[in-house]
């Protein structure tokens, strides 16, 4: 761990993208085929109309207000 977080930031970023992709393998199909078609019918939703998208600022604004109430 020491080793790696000594490395230049390139390669640390690099790293990170291995490990990560290396994870990718670990993935349940059925839940990414649920989340695949999840985030279809939300792009479908903004792209008609039906949602109107909010900044994230504002959207983690709202859930930190509902948190402290």
């Amino acid at each position: 761990m020491k080793e790696a977080l000594s490395l230049p930031s390139a390669l640390r970023a690099w790293l990170a993208e291995k490990l990560v992709e290396s994870l990718e393998y670990d993935i349940d199909e059925t839940l990414q085929t649920l989340w695949v078609t999840e985030a279809k019918k939300r792009r479908d939703e903004i792209r008609s109309g039906l949602v109107q998208p909010i900044p994230g600022e504002e959207a983690l604004a709202q859930v930190r207000r509902l948190l402290e109430s």
